[in-house]
């Protein structure tokens, strides 16, 4: 650190350094120059640096993806007023997906409230009160080092999720004491670091139950991803024959060539097989919502037990009874559960799950059939599927797949175990299916994972959301590749209004937009592609052009099967009355 006297724009620097954390996402404002002049003067050479985006909103989309890529708390910012603001959506779609991150706004010295200085007079404490964990507020550099640390553990403890730090510009510019440093603590000395397990009468319970059933099943979620519980969650399923099925945001926390795999797309043969005949289910970290149907009939069995694990005590129980609760950190809990099955679980049981799990796993033959089938199909413009199974094909094991559109992102779903997934290598917003991460997510994935390839399949609606962020890419050198799943429309939307208001399409049709040139005068590599035999040898143009490439592919306006069960659903629930 350099001579120059401190001031609290280096206390927070240091704080986050102690943390370990290497990037912050924004854009330079202002009331923040203080913190920006810190990483200039010394931050970058003691491991800490910052990543300008072209929009607040793509910074925290970026930081959202460094958390899901890596584990650890994604951090962005945003100057005050419009800058804190501006990162409201894509704090809101972290929120929903219990994301950590540290999400620091800048905000007016409190001498200069009610005298309409520029950018000043919005309450952002109120308005990331719904979409954050907690909030706090500083406006004097000795508070710093406390309130990063009550932010960072509050993000990081129990349900991860944002939380909202608000620094007083004075917090930032004024002078602070070399002691101040001292207070800045080893993350170890102020948080738990230690998983919090379960009840062990609970843990016995559970035991009971699955000595009753004769067709478990388990149900990854995204707590599996979470905790890290990869290697427990393979021995508890393949030790026990019970087949696994996982949520989207649970998509990796087994690999799809494990014996015990059935799916992460509900609509798929052996998926719906297993659910709408299981007895006991055991959620695993799995919130019951929308992308499994609330766990409801007629797709669920609805005389199924469920023995619910869950690190957060108000998701027990939420759209469905449980039979079993047990709050705790899923990788704790298994290494729990284990043991006890180990102990008291009748030998014959393995036997007869075995059975079970051969047959729905049989199932998945019916999959394979069909996408044989996609394969060989010629039309142009291209099946949606063809697309996907291209890309699926092309790609290695190891990539990281970052999803965004409507129903561009439900044909991906369909095939997003083609291949075996590894652990934090899918990413979408899934809880707020929200539009225009494509790009800012690659940048926050790629940073996060340099030796990896990135690639984005998007819709051609939302790659337009932040398609600036193309800037970004290149100015960074970052290899990431966007295909654009391009049907010029609002798919989704277009597929609502197709089937209930008989074809009268209302603002859901696009011009042709071309996607080339944009992305060229960008200065990425960039093609179009309308023959589906054509795409492989794209993505490989794309792979040794070493640049940000964006390859437009033509295809044709379907609707997703998934689509049509959802749409059945809310008509079944008595949306449009009885």
């Amino acid at each position: 650190m350099s001579k120059q006297k401190l001031n609290g724009g280096d206390i927070l620097a240091k704080c986050l350094q102690k943390e370990g954390i290497s990037k912050v996402f924004g854009i330079v404002g202002g009331e923040l120059l203080c913190f920006f002049d810190a990483i200039e003067r010394w931050g970058r050479d003691e491991g800490i640096d910052t990543v300008m985006v072209r929009h607040e909103a793509a910074g925290a989309h970026a930081a959202d993806a460094w958390a899901r890529a890596t584990g650890d708390i994604g951090v962005c910012l945003g100057t005050v007023g419009p800058g804190v603001t501006n990162l409201v959506p894509a704090v809101s779609a972290a929120n929903a997906d219990s994301i950590p991150m540290l999400i620091i706004g800048a905000q007016i010295g409190r001498m200069f409230e009610g005298t309409w200085i520029l950018q000043g007079g919005v309450d952002q404490m109120a308005i990331m009160k719904p979409i954050t964990k907690a909030q706090f507020q500083v406006e004097e550099p000795d508070e710093i080092p406390f309130a990063v640390q009550n932010a960072i553990k509050a993000a990081m403890s129990g349900r991860r999720g944002p939380v909202f730090l608000e620094l007083r510009e004075t917090a930032l510019v004024r002078d602070a004491s070399e002691d101040l440093l001292k207070k800045i603590l080893d993350p170890a000395q102020y948080r738990p670091i230690y998983r919090p397990g379960g009840s062990p009468e609970a843990i016995k319970a559970a035991v009971e139950v699955l000595k009753t059933a004769r067709k478990p099943l388990i149900i990854a979620g995204g707590g599996v991803n979470a905790s890290e519980a990869y290697e427990e969650l393979a021995k508890f399923s393949e030790t026990y024959s019970i087949p696994v099925s996982t949520s989207i945001n649970g998509i990796g926390s087994i690999s799809s060539d494990k014996k015990t795999f059935l799916d992460s797309y509900l609509v798929t043969s052996a998926y719906r097989t297993a659910a709408g005949q299981t007895d006991v289910v055991i959620s695993l970290g799995c919130k019951w919502g929308f992308y499994i149907l609330y766990g409801k009939a007629p797709t669920w069995n609805p005389d199924r037990k469920i023995i619910q694990i869950d690190i957060d005590p108000q998701e027990i129980g939420r759209n469905n009874p449980v039979e079993v609760a047990i709050v705790g950190d899923i990788k704790a809990v298994l290494n729990q559960l284990i043991p006890e099955m180990e102990k008291s679980l009748p030998k014959e049981k393995v036997t007869e799950w075995n059975e079970w799990n051969e047959y729905v796993s049989e199932l998945r033959k019916n999959d394979d059939l069909e996408i044989k089938q996609i394969f060989e199909a010629e039309k142009i413009p291209m099946k949606p599927e063809r697309l996907i199974l291209e890309v699926m094909d092309f790609i290695p094991e190891d990539a990281q797949i970052v999803l965004d559109g409507g129903d561009t992102t439900v044909f991906s779903y369909k095939f997003i175990n083609y291949k075996p997934r590894p652990p934090r290598s899918v990413f979408y917003p899934v809880t707020m299916g929200h539009l225009g991460v494509n790009l800012p997510y690659a940048i926050g994935v790629q940073l996060a994972k340099p030796d990896k390839m990135v690639v984005c399949i998007t819709g051609d609606g939302s790659f337009m959301f932040n398609i600036q962020e193309l800037e970004t890419a290149v100015r960074l050198n970052l290899p990431i590749i966007v295909v654009i799943a391009n049907n010029e429309c609002w798919g989704m939307i277009k597929s609502g209004q197709k089937g209930k208001f008989k074809k009268r399409y209302c603002d859901v049709d696009f011009p042709p937009i071309d996607h080339v040139a944009i992305a060229k005068g960008f200065g990425c590599h960039a093609e179009r592609v309308t023959d589906p035999n054509e795409i492989k040898a794209a993505l490989q143009r794309a792979v040794d052009s070493k640049k940000p490439s964006v390859i437009d592919v033509e295809i044709a306006f379907e609707t997703p099967i998934a689509t049509r069960v959802i749409g059945a659903y809310k008509k079944n629930k008595g949306l449009y009355g009885k």
